[in-house]
């Protein structure tokens, strides 16, 4: 295998390729750390590489695999991975893309951090993220932007920018994100990926709290859907005082990922959105061509959209109580941020805020009592230039902002699974692609069918920058 063809292979295929002793964990490492060398300074996707880390780590492992039985490895022994910059990881920088934390060292791993490792896998770096993770591009000020493999002249959006990046470049195997209002969704979406948003309480937030109210969630961004499906069994799991959990899915992700769905599935889709604009023409017949093969399959396809009236207001309420509880003062915040802090209001606002979101929330939910799978776009336009909004005021910038993600924060409110797909290419030669929304803790339905559209639409593509 030439080595742009082993740097692009799925997550699952090298881990395949070590157990069989056909590629050893540090070729991988020394494949992916020499991309990273060669195209991080134009694509600006890893804030942090570990490159003397993961080198040792890799001999390491290497030299395991000549004196341990492959029944007895993690599952993805010696593979590749990147991280988001949101996610502590003991005596590594982390900087939540704020350039007044760019000396901080995290002093425990996150528990997504201890899961990966658990699971094998070799932690390449830090991704980049916009600051805070606040926002859906990724161009925190004191950072160089990051930017999308496919035209570096548009952004692979955010706040998991550096993630997604990263998995498209062939810098990474596979990649964690976190989504707290489309923030793994819309940088898989901008990239030509596979990103899915778990349901809440499937992956834990220890040892720290949820401190989103139940908004964000950690996810995996990844290239093919059994990839993104075999990292998802990977961070699920309930781990002790966990505010939210769910059961372990039986069977696993990845074994959904890999079986036919027998019957029809009843499914609704939708391409507007009352007081967000008209969506693009890429973005419309993204689902319009998604759900033409959705009934090809056999499904039942009907229009129809929950009523998302009144939650934008309370939502916000909720993202400027996050920015402040940062505890950076605002002169040393972005000029967004530092518009949500201004906004920010008291303690019992925030609370009436949270309190208003969930009744919205259960209307949502209750959309879904006759259907199991929502189609809409994961954006209403396609990918915005790099600095396209750095000029215009903060205030502008945050409705531009609410108006091109608003298919996404809906389901953060209401705690539902969602995963992104891609469909295929502007004409400014980018990706675009769609959301499916699936009943509460119902992922294994939406990644059997994303595989079943995957089957029929593949996706081979990889960026020329990247070759």
């Amino acid at each position: 295998m030439n080595p742009v063809d082993l740097a692009f292979s799925p997550a699952l295929e090298q881990a395949r390729l070590i157990r069989d002793r056909i590629v050893s964990p540090l070729e991988l490492v020394e494949l992916y750390l020499a991309r990273i060398e060669r195209l991080n300074p134009i694509l600006g996707s890893y804030f942090t590489v570990l490159t003397d880390r993961a080198l040792t780590e890799a001999r390491a492992k290497t030299d395991t695999l000549t004196r341990q039985d492959q029944a007895e490895l993690p599952p993805f022994f010696g593979v590749p991975i990147a991280v988001k910059d949101l996610n502590p990881m003991a005596d590594v920088r982390c900087t939540y893309g704020s350039r007044t934390l760019l000396d901080n060292t995290a002093t425990f791993d996150d528990g997504v951090i201890t899961r990966i490792k658990q699971a094998g896998f070799i932690i390449l770096g830090k991704t980049a993220t916009s600051e805070l993770g606040s926002l859906p591009y990724t161009e925190p000020d004191g950072f160089p932007p990051a930017r999308n493999p496919w035209n570096p002249d548009y952004t692979p959006g955010g706040s998991s920018g550096g993630s997604a990046a990263a998995v498209a470049a062939g810098l990474a195997a596979i990649a964690q994100g976190s989504d707290g209002g489309g923030s793994i969704r819309t940088p898989s979406f901008c990239c030509g990926l596979v990103g899915i948003k778990p349901s809440r309480g499937r992956i834990t937030h220890a040892p720290r709290g949820d401190a989103l109210s139940g908004l964000g969630i950690n996810g995996p961004i990844a290239r093919t859907v059994a990839d993104a499906a075999a990292l998802l069994d990977v961070l699920s799991g309930y781990v002790v005082g966990d505010p939210y959990w769910l059961p372990d899915p039986n069977p696993s992700f990845l074994e959904v990922a890999r079986h036919t769905i027998t019957k029809p599935l009843r499914i609704a889709y939708a391409t507007t959105l009352p007081l967000v604009g008209d969506i693009s023409p890429d973005c419309h017949q993204a689902v319009m061509t998604t759900v033409q093969r959705l009934e090809a399959m056999g499904h039942s396809i009907e229009v129809g959209c929950p009523d998302f009236t009144g939650l934008v207001e309370p939502f916000v309420g909720v993202w400027q109580s996050a920015v402040a509880a940062a505890g950076i003062p605002g002169e040393y915040l972005g000029p967004v941020n530092r518009f949500l802090l201004s906004r920010c209001g008291t303690a019992g606002d925030y609370l009436r805020s949270v309190t208003a979101m969930q009744v919205v929330a259960r209307r949502i939910v209750g959309f879904f009592e006759a259907i199991d799978v929502l189609v809409l776009p994961t954006c209403m336009h396609t990918p915005i230039r790099v600095g396209e909004w750095a000029d215009l005021p903060a205030e502008e910038v945050f409705q531009r902002v609410i108006n091109w993600v608003a298919p996404c924060p809906p389901f953060n409110a209401s705690g539902q699974p969602a995963i992104t797909l891609p469909t295929g290419f502007t004409s400014e030669g980018v990706p675009v692609g769609v959301q499916l929304v699936g009943r509460p803790a119902d992922e294994s339905t939406l990644i059997a069918l994303a595989a079943q559209l995957e089957q029929e639409n593949p996706w081979p593509h990889r960026p020329t920058l990247a070759l």
